[in-house]
């Protein structure tokens, strides 16, 4: 039961449940407590012990049915189990039939699990068979003939083969009965290959299709893939917090100053009843991002503003602007609605509009100004193409000398950098860092540096 347990906890993971090694621990610790006889306890203990939250929890009652439901073959049965079936068909073959016939004692243990129609012994030998097989293992849709063979192959199926040429030599009927007994066996044992591959590959085709939207340009993303991509944008959030969280915490309490610690305790005979820590001052982050959110880039903006605003937890100061001809402040939209009530109502104030660079900057310049320190990291998502418009870069210029870094991030590709109306060549020359950010993966990655800095 405990390897039975451990290929669960795989399974949970599969399908978004998080459990830890000391969760497991404890899972397996109230199994012992209230045994495996009795379903239902069993499915509420589980639950009880690795379900964090609602969601969780019918995550892994589904995947608790799915997992602990045993396969059985398929209840089809040939014609020559009728009523009207005469009695000599139904058993095995006697010594009157000269001694050519095979008794069912003579077969393989597969063959008479077949020709007896036990369920339940057969559904046992699938589950020690797929065991035997690693069906565990499997990742891919591909794979599953190759498991279905190893499975039956476990199951003994050459011996099965060697019987069912016997048989077909000297007792057709029963070998009949034998072969229809074994299409049913390989249909009950694709269904428990299927049946694998719901429960051990979610994980790994979850993680190839986020690969896939990791490395999509955000711009391409179709309307049936905006909340994958969400989810996406969420996790890649929440690794990030995960990331730089434990080590400011680590940093407010700072390392221990053994000097100072041995002379404060000099009266006690250096015991250590008070401590001294040396702490090393740190620029308390604040980020000030400003969004294009102009009809080609505004997909791109939805996703970088849903990131930065799952950040607070490693960035405690954060406020975000939306542009295309004029400037507004959208913070409190975004803290106070959900991301898609939030990017409509963005999008109805700002959005889709004709770019004007320069005039939203000439907007920031008057009412925001002061929001700037030195201790400000600037971040501007936008292609910079102005419309052949007043750029003025003047006043990018005087927001760059009033904070700490400002860090440009252009979805468009590089080749296409001061071509047209782009004027991101002019912009370039007043920021401490500028990246092309048109994929998930490479929003993760500025997002990241950025953030690292204040560590």
């Amino acid at each position: 039961m405990r390897e039975n347990l451990h290929r669960f906890f795989r399974a949970a993971r599969g399908v978004g449940v998080h459990v830890s090694p000391a969760e497991s621990i404890d899972a397996m610790r109230a199994v012992a407590q209230v045994g495996i006889s009795d379903r239902a306890v069993l499915r509420d203990a589980l639950l009880l012990t690795l379900a964090k939250s609602k969601d969780e929890k019918l995550a892994l009652g589904d995947c608790f049915d799915l997992f602990f439901s045993q396969p059985e073959p398929r209840q089809d049965q040939p014609e020559t189990d009728n009523d009207d079936t005469p009695q000599d068909a139904d058993q095995p073959p006697s010594s009157s039939d000269g001694g050519e016939s095979q008794s069912p004692e003579g077969l393989g243990a597969l063959a008479q699990m077949l020709l007896s129609q036990d369920r339940n012994a057969i559904a046992a030998a699938i589950a020690s068979a797929s065991g035997a097989a690693s069906l565990s293992d499997i990742r891919y849709s591909t794979q599953r003939g190759i498991f279905s063979s190893r499975i039956l192959d476990a199951m003994g199926l050459q011996r099965l083969r060697d019987d069912l040429d016997e048989l077909t030599a000297t007792n057709p009927a029963l070998a009949e009965r034998l072969r229809a007994a074994l299409d049913a066996l390989r249909e009950a044992v694709r269904d428990t290959v299927s049946q694998g591959l719901a429960l051990y590959a979610r994980e790994e085709a979850e993680n190839l299709r986020n690969e896939i939207l990791r490395n999509a340009p955000l711009a391409r993303i179709e309307r049936r893939q905006v909340a994958e991509m969400r989810s996406l944008i969420r996790q890649i959030a929440r690794r990030l917090r995960e990331r730089y969280s434990k080590p400011r915490k680590r940093q407010r309490r700072g390392h221990l100053d053994v000097r100072r610690t041995l002379r404060r305790n000099a009266a006690w005979g250096g015991v250590p009843f008070l401590t001294a820590w040396k702490r090393k001052h740190r620029d308390r982050p604040k980020i000030v991002a400003l969004c294009d959110v102009s009809g080609s880039v505004a997909q791109v903006s939805d996703f970088f503003l849903l990131l930065i605003h799952s950040l607070h937890e490693v960035v405690d100061d954060v406020r975000s602007f939306a542009f295309s001809s004029h400037l507004i402040e959208v913070s409190e939209i975004l803290e106070s609605n959900s991301p898609e009530e939030a990017m409509s109502e963005i999008m109805s104030k700002v959005g889709f509009g004709s770019s004007d660079y320069g005039s939203s900057l000439v907007d920031f310049e008057k009412e925001f100004m002061s929001t700037l320190t030195p201790q400000t990291t600037v971040i501007v998502l936008g292609d910079a193409r102005s419309n052949n418009l007043d750029p003025r870069a003047d006043i990018l210029r005087r927001i760059s000398d009033r904070s700490k870094r400002l860090v440009w991030l252009n979805p468009e590709g590089r080749l296409a950098w001061g071509f047209g109306d782009s004027e991101m060549p002019r912009y370039a020359t007043f920021c401490s860092v500028v990246r092309q950010c048109a994929t998930a993966q490479q929003l993760e990655r500025a997002v990241s540096d950025i953030v690292a800095t204040y560590q």
